[in-house]
């Protein structure tokens, strides 16, 4: 195995892993350490390019960095990505080669799970580094809570937008049936929503039709359906210059990372008039959940539901003074956290 130090000035350490098991190659971003040990999951996917894994590391950590701190959590931004297939790659060798990675780089990054890991994976990296969160028997799948704290943010973009909380009767477009996006699409039909949904998985979305009595439409359809909500629980960047102009929807609140494409589709967003949800606040709830057996504090479900709750408080006081000085919600947001992170530097 050899680690490389690549060169981006806009993070603290990049280093890239090659020679793991099976030829493959990882990468890990630690953004920033201003408030703590930089956090975040590990995900693995195939991409196009080594470039675009790069792209993908480099926008996720920041990301990590502005979701920590909107939560106030004692961390800093990180994150990881193994560069292979899911389904025919990934073996044991392959996670405790990575553990040996994150070893050496001494707690300034701490990994836990993220798209194509489980907790049982996350074990097996655990053999070669203590520096693992979401283990089985600890806080252990994150997806439930990052699903409850999207749906507390949008009942709270719900009241910006359409003056209520209430869910009910509410049209929503989800793109993406996850672990995290299937708990939502639940907790949505609890609350009386109708559900639109899209995913790449046939199963997943036979689930939906059967438990929520959902509408299934194809990829790239999912955009301009007529709905009040748009939910993006999938990939990122799919809010950009060629998918805005096709929504329909009054609002945006979904689970995905990084859901602009670039700052400016943002603006895009707040002259269509629809409302975002910061995604970087919104689906704080997974690293939230992680945040004691990060750091090794234990803490009750009492703690748990009040970083929720003061997850949707702060989405609230963004949205307001988002409202209040005509500047779009995403603008606000970062300036909210880069100030706790220049801060806590």
């Amino acid at each position: 195995m050899t680690i490389t130090e690549l060169p981006i000035s806009t993070h603290e350490r990049v280093v890239h892993i090659q020679d793991l098991p099976g030829g493959l190659s990882a990468l890990i971003a630690i953004h920033s350490t201003a408030r703590g040990p930089a956090a975040g999951g590990l995900r693995m996917r195939e991409y196009a390019s080594f470039d675009d894994a790069l792209v993908d590391v480099l926008r996720l950590s920041h990301g990590m960095t502005l979701k920590n701190a909107a939560a106030d959590l004692a961390l800093g931004g990180g994150k990881a990505v193994i560069i292979g297939n899911v389904a025919t790659q990934k073996t044991p060798e392959l996670l405790e080669a990575f553990g040996e990675a994150v070893d050496t780089l001494g707690g300034a990054y701490r990994t836990a799970e993220d798209m194509g890991m489980t907790p049982d994976d996350m074990a097996i990296i655990a053999r070669k580094t203590p520096y693992v969160a979401g283990l089985p028997g600890a806080s252990g799948d994150p997806s439930p809570i990052t699903a409850r704290g999207v749906f507390l943010s949008m009942q709270v973009a719900a009241k910006h937008r359409f003056g209520s909380t209430d869910l009910a009767g509410k049209r929503v477009a989800m793109q993406g049936l996850g672990h995290v996006g299937m708990h939502l699409a639940d907790m949505l039909h609890e609350a009386g929503a109708e559900l639109i949904v899209t995913d790449v998985s046939e199963e997943a979305l036979d689930e939906a039709v059967v438990a929520f009595n959902a509408k299934v439409v194809g990829l790239d359809e999912i955009y301009s359906q007529d709905v009040d909500i748009f939910a993006p629980c999938a990939i990122g960047a799919v809010l950009n210059e060629a998918t805005i102009p096709t929504l329909t929807c009054k609002m945006v609140c979904g689970a995905a990372n990084n859901l602009l494409a670039a700052p400016e589709d943002g603006d895009r967003l707040a002259a269509r008039n629809i409302l975002y949800a910061p995604d970087f606040v919104a689906n704080g709830g997974g690293i939230i959940n992680a945040t004691p057996e990060i750091l090794g504090e234990a803490q009750g479900p009492e703690w748990l539901e009040g970083k929720l709750q003061a997850l949707a408080a702060n989405l609230d006081a963004i949205l307001t003074e988002a409202a209040k000085t005509g500047l779009p919600p995403h603008v606000v947001a970062e300036q909210l956290v880069e100030e706790k992170v220049t801060l806590a530097a």
